[in-house]
């Protein structure tokens, strides 16, 4: 499958943020779903010690995000571009409507020229309607664990401690080089089964810079994935970036540009249902 064509929207921020991930690509490692926000774990209750230094990161960063109003955040409903890259050309946008329930259902719906596309995940389940074809499919095996990953490699994952439930260990990695006179501070995510991911936070304003990891192609090739930040808005007291690009093997691979951000709207929970055929479609 190519990225122009339906696939699955990758979330990196406490709101709705959609960087795209080829469904045929097999993820380098499998990726356990996120349990709830304090939901306690025996692999969570064995942790090694924290690393103080990097806890501290993270709580300035939430801080940075918006604190108290950013953790109270249950629902996030988002409007705006996606833009695929073909050799670091950028293709024609779609127009994207996101609804996000914390801490694992969401629905994503795309239309362009003149289709319309909905993908939606619930948990490790999901369902898909492929406007070309007029189909609705269930989501295969594959793209249950890429949404898994997506969901580990989150920004709402490392600031709200959903890893903590999965026993993930949490590492200070040291400053990186971020531009002229710039530097970000480092902090990873390692879980048991050895997939890591890596977090940088601006080391001035503590808001998210950028999110690094590795995944393994369809031809079984590992590729450096990477996201970055930009043109953070404040909405509601909550630090929202409405630029986040992604990046495959150093190269542009999609853009996304928000045009609204909501928070805490109400989510009915039909839109996750799948429907019984096309004309039950909401």
């Amino acid at each position: 499958m190519s990225k122009t064509s339906f696939q699955h929207p990758r979330r990196a921020l406490a709101l709705a943020l959609i960087i795209f991930a080829a469904a045929s690509s097999a993820p380098a490692q499998e990726a356990s779903k996120p349990a709830a926000a304090g939901s306690p774990s025996a692999s969570a209750q064995s942790a090694s010690k924290p690393d103080e230094k990097a806890e501290a990161i993270l709580q300035r960063a939430v801080e940075a995000m918006g604190g108290r109003v950013f953790l109270d955040v249950r629902t996030i409903t988002s409007r705006g571009y996606y833009t695929p890259f073909e050799d670091g050309v950028a293709a024609l946008p779609q127009t994207f409507t996101d609804y996000m329930v914390f801490p694992d259902r969401e629905r994503t719906e795309f239309r362009g020229q003149g289709v319309r596309s909905i993908q939606t995940y619930t948990g490790d389940k999901g369902w898909l309607f492929e406007g070309m074809s007029r189909k609705i499919l269930d989501v295969t095996p594959a793209q249950a664990r890429d949404f898994r990953l997506v969901l580990r490699t989150s920004i709402d994952n490392v600031l709200r401690g959903w890893w903590r439930a999965e026993g993930a260990q949490l590492k200070y990695v040291g400053r990186r080089e971020a531009g002229l006179a710039r530097r970000n501070e480092v902090v990873r995510l390692t879980y048991p089964d050895g997939f890591s991911v890596e977090f940088d936070f601006d080391s001035k304003s503590f808001l998210p810079s950028k999110t690094l990891y590795k995944k393994t192609n369809a031809e079984g090739d590992e590729m450096a994935e990477e996201e970055r930040y930009a043109q953070f808005l404040n909405i509601g007291g909550v630090n929202v970036p409405f630029v986040i690009d992604h990046f495959r093997a150093g190269q542009q691979w999609s853009r996304v540009n928000y045009q609204t951000v909501d928070f805490n709207l109400a989510v009915p929970d039909s839109l996750f249902a799948r429907p019984t055929d096309i004309k039950a479609l909401k």
